[in-house]
């Protein structure tokens, strides 16, 4: 990992703590969603050298960051929204989303499309990535409920 690297994962660190503390999230839960932002961001660099693709970067990023949530929310006994989207706040691609905007407003379309189709494509790929996660945990949470309540008809 490189220094430019190791920078980023700590500004994404505290980008996430950031936003923890705006959601008044405190003690432990803060200490794990800062740890989460830095997974996360790691999470978007290895996908990005192994990869070199954004948009699935953003996918495998969010996948990760997405199961990494549900496992930890169910340790600390909390909801998992309160601490996926701090985690995921490093992700929100900010940046092309200013320069759609930059580029509108300066009335370069051809910019505006390109920019605009990115930021469309990446948070896609975000909400693909957690909405896979999401559905995964229920299908196994009613499968997990369905062979418990038979278990327990077959022993009576």
């Amino acid at each position: 990992m490189t220094e430019e690297m190791i920078l980023q994962v700590a500004v994404a660190a505290v980008g996430a703590f950031g936003f923890g503390l705006l959601f008044r999230v405190s003690g432990g839960r803060l200490l794990t969603i800062t740890l989460g932002g830095a997974a996360n961001w790691i999470f978007y660099l290895l996908a990005m050298q192994a990869y070199a693709d954004r948009v699935l970067a953003f996918f495998l990023s969010a996948l990760a960051t997405a199961v990494l949530a549900e496992i930890l929310a169910r340790l600390l006994k909390t909801p998992v929204i309160t601490l996926l989207v701090p985690m995921l706040v490093p992700l929100v691609p900010g940046g092309d989303l200013y320069y759609t905007t930059f580029s509108l407003v300066r009335g370069d379309m051809e910019a505006f499309g390109q920019y605009g189709s990115m930021v469309i494509r990446e948070a896609g790929a975000m909400s693909f990535g957690i909405i896979l996660v999401a559905c995964g945990v229920q299908t196994a949470m009613k499968i997990w409920m369905l062979r418990k309540e038979h278990g327990e008809k077959d022993t009576k």
